[in-house]
Parts: structure tokens; sequence; C-alpha cells
């Protein structure tokens, strides 16, 4: 292992080059990848790095011992139990013994790109924060074993479409899981740690908007500062934001963007001018052009039309 510095990393082949793992046996054509951990060459018992993903990951435990740990949680990956993980917070794994252990990952872009771009509405357990270990009975174990032995047929071969049939061979394990594991799922009602993202992103938001109101802060947040604040990557913060209030994020910033706009022009005299460079927008214009876009008249109008 190369660093004991906590990262970012964007695929899996990514992490294991940082790890300093081997590498040779990847495919960088697609954001998928599947493996026996076996096949890596792990040297136990391993522990690695922290650091956070930007790709989702199923671990199918048919015989091995290990722990995974994200933020002050630690479980224990046993023999017959499923581990699956997204993007999301910092986390460390470790094994001390791996005898079959299959490895399967993919990012956002893949789903939407093999399944389609609803994914989340049909797996929404995707954006669940439900990381513990699920022990399973062993004919579910070998049914979706099955499938997986099809993906990794698929993986390691050379067809023109294999990765339109992984993509469909992905859905149909994602399906077993679903019914099996998450059937009443719904992150509409989840009470944990989605709900409290979403929870500390309209504090801030909220927050942050009123600091520009008054000229405390003179730098407009985007997705990157919102998601940095909860150590979340970005594309794991809209989408849980997407999933449970039904709006993406870029829309509920640019109704906040909005309502200030409409509260500086009702409630001050600030000029134009600085409310456009309060709300982060580099030229009049382009405030211009977005506040017509939403309320139909231009600023100027619109103040001018409130004190008639």
């Amino acid at each position: 292992m190369t660093t004991k510095e906590s990262f970012t990393s964007d695929s899996l082949f990514e992490l294991y080059k940082t790890l300093g793992l081997p590498v040779d046996m990847f495919d960088l054509k697609e954001g998928f990848t599947i493996f026996n951990l076996k096949e890596v060459g792990f040297t136990l018992p391993y522990e690695s790095s922290s650091y956070r993903p930007n790709f989702f990951s199923f671990l199918f435990v048919k015989d091995g011992q290990g722990k995974y740990a994200i933020d002050e949680h630690t479980f224990e990956v046993a023999p017959h139990s499923i581990y699956f993980t997204n993007p999301s917070n910092y986390r460390t794994f470790s094994w001390q013994r791996i005898e079959d252990v299959l490895l399967i990952t993919f990012d956002e872009a893949f789903l939407k790109k093999y399944i389609g771009e609803d994914v989340y509405t049909d797996f929404p357990f995707l954006l669940t924060e439900v990381i513990r270990p699920r022990v399973v009975p062993d004919d579910f174990f070998r049914d979706i074993g099955n499938i997986n032995l099809q993906i990794r047929k698929e993986y390691k071969g050379n067809a023109a479409s294999r990765y339109k049939i992984i993509g469909h061979l992905l859905a149909v394990l994602l399906f077993k899981i679903k019914e099996h594991i998450w059937m009443d799922y719904n992150p509409i009602y989840e009470g944990n740690r989605s709900s409290q993202i979403v929870i500390l992103f309209k504090r801030m938001l909220e927050q942050h908007y009123r600091d520009l109101a008054a000229g405390k802060a003179a730098v407009v947040f985007r997705v990157q500062d919102y998601a940095d604040a909860q150590h979340l990557h970005p594309n794991y913060l809209s989408s849980v934001i997407k999933s449970k209030t039904g709006k993406p994020i870029a829309v509920w910033i640019a109704e906040k963007t909005l309502a200030e706009a409409r509260s500086l022009l009702q409630n001050s005299s600030i000029p134009v001018k600085e409310i456009t460079y309060r709300l982060g927008f580099t030229e009049t214009s382009h405030f211009s052009n977005f506040f017509k876009k939403h309320m139909g008249v231009s600023p100027n109008k619109y103040r001018n039309t409130l004190h008639l």
C-alpha cells in the first residue's frame, strides 16, 4: 500500500492503483468491474487507507472474513453475506481471509447508459444509507450466484455487445436484491442518513443565502461546496436530493436565488448591479435574463412595479 492519507476515488481502478494493488486485470472501456478478490492478490491480513468512492459496489461473500468501516460504524463481513456501498462518506476495509468473495462495481454513468435514466425510480435502494451487511439464505445466495457467473462470463468475453448484456443482467440482479432485501424501501420515508443529508442541505442553503443577502458572504456556493460540507461526493448529494425531494439540487439553488433576488428588490434599495454580484452572477445581463426567465419582467421593472 502506497499511502495512508484519505483520498477520493472515481473508480475501482483508481482505488486499487492508489492503494498499490494490481490493476492489470481491469477493462477501462466502461464504468463497470467484476472480480473475485481471490484474483487480486491481497497480502493478508490487509487494511486499506481511508477513501471516498464515486461508485457503487456489491460484495458477495461466499467464503471470507473481513470488516468495513464508515464513519463511526464498523461491520463484520461474514460468509454468505451481501454488502452494498454507494458514493458516500469515507470508509476503510480490511481482510483477514479471502477464499471466494465476488466484488461488483459500477458508476452512475453505467447505470443510466445501460439500465435507464430512471434507474433510481426502479431501484431507490441504491441511495440508501443502510450499510450493514446482510446474511442471506443459501438458496438466494445460489440464485444470485448464477447471475453473477453469467456477468463474469460476459465481462471476460469479447462480444461487441457485452456491456449491453451485462447491463441487462445487472438489472436482473438488482431486481432480485430489491425483492429479497429492500422490497419495502422508500427513500421518501427513510428516517436515517439520507433524510439528514436533505435536512442539512436545506439548512445550509438557507443560511448561505441569508449571508449573501446581508453581504456576509462574497462567493455563491456550488454543488461541490454543499457536498464537501457533508463529506459527500457531489453526484451522490445530487442523487439523494432529487430522490427524496423530487427536485434536482440545481432547481433548489435556482429557486433560492430567485427568492432572495425578489426579497432584495422588494425590501432594499441596493442597486441591481450589486444584487447581481451578491447572488453570484458575473454580469448584470446574466442576472436580468435569469430573473426575466422566471418572473417575466426585468429586475428593474419588477422593483418599479412594486413601488407604484
